[in-house]
């Protein structure tokens, strides 16, 4: 008996809805149909796929949903491919970006696939490099902006910009008087930092190495538009990418630059292996134009000439 894909798309169902009747009207059908076509796909695998006493996956189920959304999502690319082939580039693309960087490119990088690519449907998700590294290794993304380096094998990257570093001071502090600091300046000061084994801390850590210092842990904090907030609400300093501040923005506190302190490297990545569908092509060649259009207009930014990813 062969593996069907209705199979799959149950099984996925359940996993994203959590019950048998929350999936059978996901998918338009009855609960019996759904729960005869995970029966099917069980008896075909030999195991049990969902412990219907727990009401979640089993160990073998999470490995199957893994699977079955990566088919779906080489069945989708697969339709977008063919089309694209008729000038016509159609299908959904999901892109991962940084926090920071989300703010000033998604608006003009949605705008401007909208009109050049109007068949094409844009899923961003907003998170830290540490979250969406798996989620693009997983296949539930075809791209990613991220902090570089990033050291997984799997993972192909291309530079996009380098990002001046500067420090967020909240009134009243000791350096809250300074028009700029030197890293030396930031010896035994509690900082607002990332966890350690980010690329992000791993490079502020790198840098205060060369000048023989440590940095000092007040908090750490996975994600740099959280590790800001904190530091606008004078919870601590913060050492952030110069576009982290929008500029013309006021408040409790001074942004300053940090003098001799390496810049962020934002990158774009992918997956090693396969290749991209139609849709991911598209966005790449379009967010190339949109940063050109845009960077001159974010304090501290500077581009990398390279071609992107194709």
């Amino acid at each position: 008996e062969a593996m069907d894909l209705r199979q799959l798309a149950a099984l996925t169902a359940v996993a994203d809805c959590g019950t048998f009747s929350a999936a059978a009207e996901r998918l338009h059908t009855v609960q019996s149909n759904v729960s005869a076509h995970i029966a099917r796909l069980e008896r075909q695998l030999g195991v049990t796929l969902i412990d219907r006493t727990a009401g979640r996956l089993t160990e073998e189920g999470e490995v199957v949903v893994a699977r079955a959304r990566r088919i779906q999502n080489e069945l989708d690319a697969l339709v977008s491919d063919v089309n694209a082939l008729r000038n016509e580039v159609v299908g959904t693309v999901r892109v991962g970006v940084i926090g920071t960087v989300a703010r000033w490119l998604v608006p003009p990088l949605h705008a401007r696939m909208s009109l050049l690519h109007p068949g094409v449907h844009m899923i961003i998700v907003d998170a830290s490099t540490t979250s969406l590294a798996p989620q693009l290794l997983a296949g539930s993304l075809s791209l990613a902006i991220v902090n570089l380096p990033v050291s997984d094998p799997d993972i192909a990257a291309t530079a996009l910009f380098d990002e001046d570093m500067i420090a967020i001071i909240p009134a009243g502090h000791e350096l809250s008087d300074r028009d700029s600091l030197t890293v030396q300046d930031l010896e035994k000061v509690a900082l607002l930092l990332p966890p350690k084994g980010t690329s992000y801390r791993t490079e502020l850590d790198r840098s205060s190495e060369l000048v023989g210092i440590s940095l000092t842990a007040q908090a750490e904090i996975d994600g740099v538009r959280l590790i800001t907030s904190l530091a606008f609400d004078g919870v601590g300093v913060a050492i952030v990418p110069s576009t982290s501040v929008k500029p013309g923005s006021r408040g409790p506190w001074r942004s300053v630059p940090v003098l001799g302190m390496p810049p962020r490297h934002v990158g774009v990545v992918q997956r090693r292996r396969g290749m991209l569908p139609a849709p991911a092509r598209a966005l790449l060649g379009v967010l190339n134009d949109v940063l050109r259009a845009q960077a001159e207009d974010q304090p501290g930014v500077t581009l990398i000439p390279r071609p992107p990813l194709s």
